[in-house]
This record gives structure tokens, sequence and C-alpha cells, in this order.
């Protein structure tokens, strides 16, 4: 069950990123709740899986091929959602890539691939959904950053914590502008969480490892961040805005 049955009831949501991992627990949390929700994804079968499996469980869903990076693309995203459903009233800024590269061996190219999808598509995405949003008076923006926005990596390069911690950046300016137009903006900072980008990317001693120095010792999981998701985005949180939860087990505890 998600946070609340019905809590989202009429509700239009857009998530990015929505293919596998996070965001698809993102996207099946909150049609659990009541949304409809457009599924999308640079790979467009990961998308329609996501919304097949919503759909096989009676709930409204679409899927989107959408390049964050690209404002035609996202254009077009926010299009598709609002012929299939009406306004947007949720947007869930969760594509993201990491890389594990070392600073001294960062190309030019994937320092700017980083960027250009985990900060500025945030931004495209943002910009392009406000203007309706500030029309209506109401919106949530939730974006998913990371622990690495708030400390460094467990396991990707500088070119991932600083464009996770440029997302927190946007998140607060972007909820200053906004609030006084019913809109929060609000930021969730995973730390090690199960999916298929982490189990790829370390090795089962390094994992361990982690695990033995949180407090709670345990990898997170995509449903406690989708949970998570569906508070910032419900009546419930109205008054928070601005902010970057923490959501890692105490990991920046220590």
């Amino acid at each position: 069950m998600g946070y609340g049955q019905n809590i989202l009831e009429g509700r239009v949501a857009i998530v990015t990123g929505a293919g596998r991992g996070i965001g698809r627990a993102i996207a099946e949390k909150l049609a659990e709740s009541g949304a409809k929700v457009t599924a999308c994804d640079i790979d467009i079968k990961s998308a329609q899986d996501t919304a097949d499996r919503l759909n096989a469980q009676e709930q409204s869903a679409i899927s989107c091929l959408v390049d964050v990076t690209d404002p035609i693309s996202v254009a077009g995203m926010i299009e598709a959602a609002k012929e299939s459903f009406g306004p947007v009233d949720i947007l869930v800024n969760n594509a993201g890539i990491m890389f594990r590269t070392r600073i001294l061996d960062i190309s030019f190219e994937e320092w700017e691939k980083t960027m250009q999808v985990n900060l500025t598509g945030p931004f495209l995405c943002s910009q392009a959904i406000l203007p309706g949003m500030i029309d209506r008076r109401f919106g949530r923006i939730v974006n998913i950053s990371s622990s690495a926005g708030r400390s460094v990596s467990t396991l990707g390069g500088s070119h991932y914590t600083s464009s996770k911690a440029g997302l927190l950046g946007l998140t607060r300016a972007i909820a200053k502008e906004v609030s006084q137009f019913g809109i929060t903006v609000n930021a969730i900072c995973p730390g090690l969480i199960d999916t298929e980008m982490a189990r790829k990317t370390t090795t089962e001693k390094e994992l361990q490892g982690f695990l033995d120095s949180f407090p709670i010792n345990r990898i997170g999981t995509p449903d406690e961040v989708g949970d998570l998701v569906v508070f910032l985005c419900s009546d419930k949180a109205s008054y928070i805005t601005g902010v970057s939860v923490d959501i890692n087990g105490g990991d920046l505890m220590i």
C-alpha cells in the first residue's frame, strides 16, 4: 500500500526516469495513491512496461519517450500528459545518471553529460511545467537528488556529487520564487537504495561494507522513496517547501 489510498485522487503526475528502479517505484506509489501517471524515460520500452504494470492494476497511466536534456522533447512530454489526463499537478524529476570515474579521469564529455541529465534536465522540466501550475495556483515538484548532494557520493564521482548538490540549490531557488502561487518544490536525498544501478556499480564486498557502516544496517528500498514522494505531493505536506529530505538509514549522522 502507498502512503494513503486515494490521497492523490484526481491529480495528474509526470515521473521522469520511470522505467526502472526508484522512478518505477515512484510511479507505482503515485498511482496507488490515486494519481494519473505519465511514466517517462529515454528508454521507451521500459517506460511502457511501467505503464503496462500500472494499467494492469486498473490504475491510469501512459508512457512517454523523453530526453530531459532537450527542451522540445520535454515540451512534448508535458503535452502528452495533458492530452491524456489534463493539466499536470505533480512533476517528479527523477531521471539521472551516475559514473564512478575519478576526478583525473573524467572527460569533458562525461562531465557535460552528467550535468545535462542530472541538473539541466530538472531545470528544463520545471521551467516548462511551471506556467500551468502558476495559472492554476497549485503544483508539486519533487527533485530526486542524493545523499551525495548533502555530502559526498558513496559510489559516484565528483561530477555526480556536483550535479546532485546543484540540484539542491535549484530546488531552493525555484521554491522561493513560486511558493506564492501555491506551489511547493522539494528534494529527496536517497542514500544507498537497492536498484539495478546500485547493484551494477558495486561489488558484494563493497556493498556489505557500506551496510555495516550504516546505523540502520540494510539497504533502502525504492518503495520507501516512493512513499516519501507521495507524502510531499499530498495536501499533508502543503506547508513544506524548499527542503531536502534525507532517506539514508542514518548514514549522514556519522
